[in-house]
């Protein structure tokens, strides 16, 4: 009662409430902005997800905050604008390693937003199936992580599927062990995809010694049994409590905290922006002494600075290899196109997987 007649709190509240109403009005004129601009680009044919864009956004808005409102709550506010925003002009459907609540799922709804529409998939070779051959726009992989390495197998797969690289996220991978029971003397079993018990070995090993370590085909499926079987804990995404009725028993257990998995956003055809500043190649070459190291200086020789060189196996041939490389460049530019066709006279066969923005990390580094 006393809440009632306190006046103040009141007029609080119709200031709220006033705000509230002006905020409604002015997101749907922003969402009719969103709706013509929709229009203009299914005219031209012209892609929905503009990456490089949606972060200089972000960014003019952070330069722009006052406060008090904390500049993380801002750009999780404006991630699902942009979110809705591109679902009104038209809907993408964006596929991803499933099942719902894996860190791929995680990564596509941090750098996308719930309204996008996600579908998940079994396997990498059906993500890009889906993208290059049954109409999907988008695909979410994860590509390496900084602890274990590149996952090869999306490499082989950028040989066997024509799909172009959009863009990129980074994101920080940090685990929690799971359960129903509500303490860790409980737990009799531990389960989880093979990469985070890998990552927790070491506290995994100290604190539940005695208990088998269970692998799964994903952090997910582990939550679900976590979520059935008595004394059955997850190691995985501290979302996954909610997501399956799990107590968090434990946070932050992996065992080096610098664990970062880079995703590859991967679409039918390239990246279009005004703005690119990384390519990603893929190239063999012929049998012969110093060829890698030729391609390697013609690259040099432009001042383009590699970030990444990895050699994966041909399938079919034995001893052969293909080179996945990073360039910090936009290969596409035409103050390249005279060492690109270099290039081409170089190596067996060369294609460009895309030129694209890049990502950050949150603590702005690459």
């Amino acid at each position: 009662m006393a809440e009632k007649n306190d006046s103040p709190l009141k007029d609080m509240r119709v200031r709220i409430d006033q705000l509230d109403k002006k905020i409604v009005a002015l997101l749907n004129q922003r969402a009719d902005v969103s709706l013509e601009v929709g229009r203009y680009k299914a005219k031209r044919d012209e892609p929905i997800y503009m990456p490089f864009r949606e972060r200089e956004v972000m960014n003019k808005i952070a330069e722009r905050n006052p406060g008090p409102m904390p500049e993380k709550h801002l750009r999780a506010i404006y991630k699902e604008i942009m979110s809705s925003s591109r679902r009104l002009q038209r809907p993408e459907r964006t596929v991803y390693l499933g099942p719902e609540g894996t860190f791929s799922y995680f990564a596509a709804v941090e750098h996308m937003g719930h309204s996008q529409h996600l579908t998940p998939k079994a396997n990498f070779e059906e993500i890009f199936r889906a993208v290059a051959i049954e109409g999907a726009e988008l695909g979410v992989i994860p590509l390496e992580n900084s602890l274990e390495g590149t996952v090869g197998q999306v490499v082989d797969l950028f040989m066997a599927y024509p799909v172009y690289i959009q863009g990129e996220i980074y994101n920080r991978i940090s685990h929690c062990l799971m359960s129903k029971v509500d303490s860790i003397d409980k737990v009799e079993a531990v389960y989880s995809h093979p990469q985070p018990l890998e990552q927790c070995r070491e506290w995994l090993h100290a604190k539940l010694r005695d208990c088998p370590r269970l692998p799964t085909a994903s952090t997910a499926t582990a939550a679900k049994v976590a979520q059935e079987q008595p004394g059955a804990a997850v190691v995985g995404n501290a979302r996954l409590a909610d997501m399956y009725d799990l107590n968090i028993l434990a946070r932050n257990i992996e065992d080096s905290p610098d664990n970062w998995t880079r995703f590859l956003v991967i679409a039918p055809s390239p990246c279009r922006e005004d703005e690119r500043d990384k390519t990603t190649i893929l190239f063999t070459t012929p049998d012969s002494p110093g060829a890698l190291a030729g391609v390697l200086n013609t690259l040099a020789g432009k001042g383009i600075n590699m970030t990444k060189l990895e050699s994966r196996p041909m399938r079919n041939e034995k001893w052969k290899y293909v080179f996945f490389t990073d360039l910090e460049c936009d290969l596409s530019k035409a103050e390249y196109e005279s060492m690109l066709n270099r290039l081409r006279k170089q190596c067996h066969t060369l294609r460009v997987l895309g030129s694209y923005p890049s990502g950050r990390q949150e603590n702005g580094e690459r």
